[in-house]
C-alpha cells in the first residue's frame, strides 16, 4: 500500500522555532515520500498581518518565517520534500521573496515557489452576498466598521495545482488549516475530486496535525492526571497516510511527548462543532464512525472516517477594530497582603469614578481568584485564605488608547499613594480586534495559483 507522510512543523504563529528539524529528520530517514506543512495562521494573526502590511508593503507575512524555515530549507530541497505553509498570511508574495533570500544566503539553488492568493476579499466585501454563519449566532458586520481584514478559507485545490506545476514550496494566505495537508495528498495520490471518503481522510490527516504538539502531548499534559515526559523537547506530529485513506499518527524518534489514544481523541474533536458534519472547504467530514487503535508506543491508527459532498460556500472571517484594552498590575506581599490588595482595588474603583473614566472594568486578585471570578469580583471578595503574595490586576476597555492609559496610570500612582508595600507595576495598552464569521458563495471568490519565476 502506497504511503505519504505529512509532517507538521508548527501549529500557530509563535510556536517553537526548532520544531521542524526533528520532523524533517524523520521524513528523510523514513525513505518514504512526504512533505512538511507549517501552519501559523489564526483569525487575529491575519488581521495583525494586514495592519503590518499597511505600514510596510514588504511586510505582512509570518514574523518567524526565517527561524522556522532556515534550519530545514536546504534539507527539504535536497530530499524532494515539498513545503506547504500559510506563512504568507497577508502577503504571500513578500514571504516568497524572503524565502528566495534565505535560499541564496544558504547557497541553495533558487527554489520553485508558488503562491496561492484570492482569499483576501476585503475590497469586494460590500458587493458579496454574505450569509450569517451559525457559529456567530447570525451576527452581522457593523455597517460602520472599518474592516481590517476579510478572508475566505480556501481549500486544497490550488495547492494541488501548484505542486502539479512543479512547485517545491507553496505559500498561501488564508486556507483552511488541514487543506495544507490535503493539497499534498491530492497531488501525490491523484484522488478524484469527488472521492469523499479519501478526501475526508486527507482533510482529517491535516486536522490531526494542524495544531502541532497538541496531538503529541503538549496541551494534553497534566502532571497529576496525564503525565507527559520530555515536554521541553516535544516531538511534533507525523501522520502516515495510506492510499486508501487509513491514517497512523506518530512523532519523531528521540523526542519528548506522547502519542496515545487520548491525545488523538482530544485532537480529533478539537474545534469540531458537529462530529458527524464537520464542514471544510473540500469535504464534509463524518467522524461518527471513526475508531482509533494503539498499534505500538507513540503510534495510533485512525480509521473509519466518512465524507460527504462539500458545500457551495466558503467560510469568511471579517476583522475590524474593537477598541482598546488597558491593563495595570501591582504586587503586594507579606503579612496583610490580601487586605492591602483589596484596599488598592477599592481605591482604583473610586479613582475611576472621580476622574470620570466610565469604562468597563475588571479586577483580579491573582493568587486568590482570577480565572474563575466574575467581573464583579464576587469570588475574590469571599476568599478567606491569607496568602502572602498577591498580584492585583485591573483591566479596562475603552474606545481610545488615551482613555485606557489614563485609567491604568492610576495603578502606577499607587506606588506612592498607597496602600503600603506595592511594587512591580506593569502597564499595557493593546488595540483589540473583533472578528465575525460568515459565508460567501464559492462562485464569488476567485482563488489563484502563481508559480513565481
Amino acid at each position: 500500500m502506497k504511503r505519504f507522510l505529512i509532517g507538521c512543523g508548527a501549529g500557530f504563529s509563535g510556536d517553537r522555532v526548532d520544531a521542524p528539524g526533528p520532523v524533517v529528520d524523520h521524513l528523510i530517514a523514513s525513505g518514504l515520500p512526504g512533505g512538511l506543512m507549517i501552519e501559523t495562521l489564526g483569525e487575529r494573526t491575519l488581521a495583525l498581518a494586514q495592519k503590518s502590511k499597511q505600514k510596510d508593503a514588504n511586510a505582512g507575512y509570518e514574523p518567524l518565517l526565517d527561524p522556522l524555515l532556515r534550519p530545514v530549507l536546504q534539507r527539504c530541497l535536497d530530499h524532494g520534500l515539498p513545503i506547504v505553509s500559510n506563512m504568507g498570511a497577508a502577503n504571500p508574495r513578500a514571504a516568497a521573496e524572503r524565502i528566495y533570500r534565505i535560499a541564496s544566503e544558504l547557497g541553495c539553488p533558487r527554489p520553485r515557489i508558488a503562491i496561492v492568493t484570492g482569499d483576501d476579499i476585503a475590497s469586494q466585501l460590500a458587493d458579496l452576498p454574505l450569509q450569517p454563519w451559525d457559529g456567530d449566532d447570525g451576527r452581522a458586520v457593523p455597517a460602520d466598521a472599518q474592516v481590517i481584514a476579510a478572508n475566505a478559507y480556501l481549500g486544497a485545490e490550488r495547492i494541488q495545482e501548484a505542486l502539479g506545476a512543479g512547485a517545491q514550496i507553496v505559500i498561501t494566505g488564508r486556507v483552511a488549516d488541514p487543506a495544507l495537508a490535503l493539497g499534498m495528498l491530492l497531488h501525490h495520490f491523484g484522488w478524484a475530486e469527488d472521492d469523499w471518503p479519501r478526501l475526508a481522510a486527507g482533510m482529517l490527516a491535516g486536522h490531526i496535525a494542524e495544531c502541532g504538539s497538541q496531538v503529541t502531548g503538549g496541551y494534553f499534559a497534566d502532571p497529576q492526571k496525564k503525565p507527559v515526559e520530555g515536554m521541553a523537547r516535544l516531538g511534533f506530529p507525523i501522520v502516515e497516510v495510506c492510499e486508501d485513506g487509513a491514517l497512523t499518527v506518530t512523532k519523531p524518534d528521540n523526542t519528548g511527548g506522547i502519542v496515545e489514544l487520548r491525545t488523538v481523541k482530544e485532537q480529533l474533536l478539537y474545534e469540531v462543532h458537529d462530529p458527524a458534519h464537520y464542514i471544510t472547504p473540500d469535504v464534509i467530514i463524518d467522524l461518527s464512525g471513526v475508531s482509533v487503535c494503539q498499534e505500538a508506543p507513540d503510534r495510533v491508527s485512525v480509521q473509519g472516517v466518512r465524507g460527504k459532498p462539500a458545500t457551495n460556500s466558503y467560510k469568511v472571517t471579517v476583522s475590524y477594530p474593537g477598541g482598546w484594552l488597558g491593563e495595570g498590575e501591582i504586587s503586594y506581599a507579606g503579612p496583610g497582603a490580601l487586605a492591602r490588595a483589596r484596599l488598592a482595588r477599592d481605591v482604583l474603583r473610586e479613582r475611576l469614578v472621580i476622574r470620570g473614566l466610565e469604562l468597563r472594568h475588571r479586577f483580579d486578585l491573582i493568587g486568590v481568584a482570577s480565572v474563575f471570578d466574575s467581573d464583579d469580583g464576587a469570588l475574590s471578595a469571599a476568599a478567606l485564605q491569607e496568602p502572602e503574595d498577591i498580584r492585583l490586576r485591573m483591566a479596562v476597555e475603552g474606545g481610545s488608547r488615551a482613555v485606557v492609559e489614563a485609567a491604568t496610570q492610576e495603578v502606577l500612582a499607587l506606588l506612592c499613594c498607597g496602600p503600603a508595600g506595592g511594587g512591580g507595576v506593569r502597564l499595557a495598552a493593546t488595540e483589540r480586534i473583533h472578528t465575525i464569521s460568515c459565508l460567501a458563495p464559492k462562485s464569488s471568490v476567485q482563488s489563484r495559483m502563481e508559480l513565481l519565476p
